[in-house]
């Protein structure tokens, strides 16, 4: 018999071992049970052909629909081309030299057909594909899993496709036998949960659609029950090291503030400024996430929590993810407060203090300026990037920290600043974001922390027009766009043009698609080519600095028409004259990273103008991605679309180990009452277990999603 921990080539033989490892990833016995089928198809129901991906390795159910033989032009050779379907859509397959399969690939036999997605004469392909064919006379030799009504349907690879999965899972599961369910007893019966054998079981080689709903239940607990421990046990952590009080102060720098605002806070923001406002008078550390649009105003709402902090004599931090972004916030953080912001400059106000930009490439002499004000406690407010958390900051008494742009850091680094408090006591803390994240994701991704919401948007914003630019079938609108680009810089307005990549580094895409498209081959080439005679500039982040500021000073000065840029724009960056926005290669980012890029422009009076030029084409999941970006400027739709299209134990990034996905099942959208049920039992749990000593099995749950190393440092936090 066979144990969860053991290794495989003792139960597969080291051949089929290695190749599990080599393509998967794929070593224990738990690893393999815990690759779950993908889909799961019955008997003669074929697979939906549209929404395949180019690049990505498929497996479809489809029927044969005819098959030809012609000769190779280049050379001596045959291809055999045959054509699948699942009733609406058509695939294209070419067998290279395999003329001999003619006599088993007939017309109307269906089959597991697996295989990379490519593309011919625009045409989605798979070429030389793996497949397993299904037919009354093949049954005989097909793997018994395929006999069955339920076919599962495996994430396969090059040389192992999802019929050789699904033997692996047989042999292994004719000797599986797990010694001790992980799931406490109690939790089982009170739930209503199978034992895990049995789930595992059920997963792979079901007996019914019943017994498989039941086996994913308690498998989607597991993962919800182990990330949902990981943030009770940081929870615990948080509120067991006391914050100090910082309650308003009547005619304090706050209310001076609000005084000189030249605008009326929204309905939200007033709201949202009372919570966080009750949360900095408690001995507890505030631990909040402020999520909204680009543009909401999340930045005015922490601005005004943090002078409540400097009200009460304590220090406020921004920590923000580039430095571009740290010292934009730093200057528009001084232009909110004027002379509330000027302490010990000539003009400052009878009550003042002083905001301090800190960043790692900072010259000596300036850095040293900014580390004594920092320690000294003359700077009110703290603003820098990631040095901000290095153990050579000093801070004189830091009550507050102000994280922007959370999904660009890790959780080590948002714990390290939780730690930097005074007295043994905790800052607190306030996230925020611009991406909108649905309930349920923010109740796991940000587990440990209450979450707040600016729905609203300030009077004044101006529409966005977004349109996608498909130069595989139509490039001549490439053409038409460098046309938009001039004529909003003949009106007087800037523009924007976004690529993936630098230049100056090698290509991370491995795959045989071309390089994206890098800011300094792209800016030389506009500037003497469709867009010659204006005046073109290039910023990315390797750049220095002082280089960095420059640029985007002279852009937001009205000296640069077009800036090609990186994602170093994507958030933070306020240029009102700017309403054109070209993203190259757009599908290359995420929903909510377009999303974010795009509220670049529209900022001021004129309507923005974002195209998304792309060369993937029509039907392909990517393109579905863009024109839901195109459809809508609702960032909490899209939101929910972007989990919806990608894999969403990807965006656990922060909550989990890089080397694998911890959520393999769970759906964040529609497993609400899980993840519900598993919060409040992990709090349970962990009430009367902070380190889960007497919870053996659990404490290994959690490691499976994170990493020990990080759980020992989740622990000390």
């Amino acid at each position: 018999m066979a144990g969860l921990r053991e290794k495989l080539p003792l139960l597969l033989g080291a051949k089929t071992a290695k190749a599990l490892s080599g393509a998967l990833d794929i070593e224990t016995v738990s690893d393999l049970l815990r690759h779950y089928p993908r889909r799961y198809a019955e008997r003669g129901e074929l697979t939906d052909i549209a929404g395949l991906e180019l690049g990505e390795h498929a497996t479809v159910l489809a029927r044969i629909e005819k098959i030809s033989k012609r000769r190779m032009k280049s050379r001596n050779g045959t291809i055999l081309d045959m054509v699948i379907t699942d009733g609406k859509r058509r695939l294209a397959c070419a067998f290279f030299n395999q003329a001999w399969r003619e006599k088993e690939l007939a017309p109307g036999k269906t089959g597991l057909f697996a295989g990379k997605v490519t593309a011919f004469r625009d045409t989605l392909q798979l070429a030389n594909p793996e497949y397993e064919l299904l037919d009354a006379e093949r049954e005989a030799e097909a793997v018994d899993n395929f006999l069955a009504e339920i076919i599962p349907v495996y994430p396969a690879a090059q040389g192992m496709p999802t019929w050789s999965i699904a033997k692996c899972v047989r042999q292994v599961l004719d000797v599986l036998e797990v010694d001790a369910d992980p799931m406490p007893a109690d939790v089982l019966k009170q739930h209503g949960l199978p034992g895990l054998e049995r789930a595992l079981r059920g997963i792979h080689r079901p007996e019914d659609w019943a017994h498989l709903e039941t086996s994913r239940h308690r498998l989607k607990w597991d993962e919800a029950m182990a990330v949902q421990l990981i943030f009770a046990q940081r929870r615990h952590s948080a509120v067991s090291r006391p914050a100090k009080a910082s309650p308003h102060t009547d005619g304090g720098l706050l209310d001076a503030f609000d005084k000189r605002l030249p605008f009326d806070l929204t309905a939200g923001q007033r709201a949202i400024g009372d919570e966080i406002a009750a949360d900095l008078a408690t001995e507890h550390p505030m631990n909040r996430l402020l999520q909204g649009e680009v543009g909401s105003g999340k930045t005015v709402v922490a601005l005004r929590a943090m002078l409540q902090i400097v009200d009460s004599g304590r220090q406020s931090a921004m920590l923000a993810p580039t430095e571009v972004l740290a010292a934009q916030h730093a200057r528009s953080l001084r232009e909110m407060l004027g002379e509330l912001g000027m302490a010990g400059e000539l003009g400052a106000a009878e009550k003042a203090t002083r905001v301090t930009l800190l960043t790692g490439s900072m010259g000596a002499k300036e850095r040293k300026k900014s580390l004594l004000e920092t320690v000294s406690g003359e700077a009110g407010i703290v603003v820098g990037t990631h040095a901000l958390i290095q153990d050579t900051v000093q801070f004189a008494d830091l009550g507050f920290v102000v994280v922007d742009e959370q999904h660009r850091f890790g959780v080590e680094q948002r714990d390290a600043l939780r730690s930097r408090g005074s007295d043994s006591t905790s800052p607190h803390v306030l996230v925020m974001t611009a991406t909108p994240i649905p309930r349920t994701v923010a109740m796991t991704v940000y587990g440990d922390l209450e979450t707040s919401a600016l729905r609203e948007m300030p009077v004044g914003r101006s529409p966005i027009k977004t349109s996608v630019v498909p130069v595989a079938e139509k490039p001549a609108w490439l053409d038409r766009a460098w046309e938009r680009v001039r004529e909003e810089v003949s009106k007087g307005h800037q523009a924007y043009v976004v690529c993936p990549r630098i230049g100056d580094e090698p290509p991370s895409d491995k795959s045989d698609k071309r390089p994206p498209l890098a800011v300094l081959d792209v800016a030389p080439e506009l500037a003497g080519g469709p867009l010659k005679g204006l005046r073109v500039a290039a910023l990315h982040g390797r750049m220095p600095a002082d280089e960095k500021d420059a640029v985007m000073q002279a852009f937001g000065a009205g000296q640069i028409d077009v800036l090609v840029a990186t994602t170093v724009v994507e958030v933070g960056v306020n240029v009102p004259n700017a309403t054109a926005m070209v993203i190259l290669d757009a599908d290359r980012f995420g929903v909510s990273q377009l999303h974010q890029l795009r509220g670049r422009v529209g900022r001021g009076s004129v309507p923005g103008l974002c195209l998304l030029v792309t060369e993937t084409l029509d039907g392909t999941s990517t393109r579905e991605r863009l024109a839901a970006v195109e459809s809508t400027t609702d960032g909490f739709e899209l939101s929910r679309l972007d989990l919806e299209l990608r894999r969403e134990g990807d965006i656990l990034g922060a909550a989990q180990s890089g080397k694998r996905s911890g959520l393999k099942l769970l759906s964040l959208l529609r497993d609400e009452d899980v993840i519900t049920e598993a919060r409040a039992q992990s709090q349970e749990i962990v009430l009367r277990d902070p380190t889960l000593s007497s919870y053996p099995g659990l404490a290994q749950m959690v490691s499976d999603v994170v990493d020990m190393e990080r759980a020992e440092y989740l622990e000390k936090s």
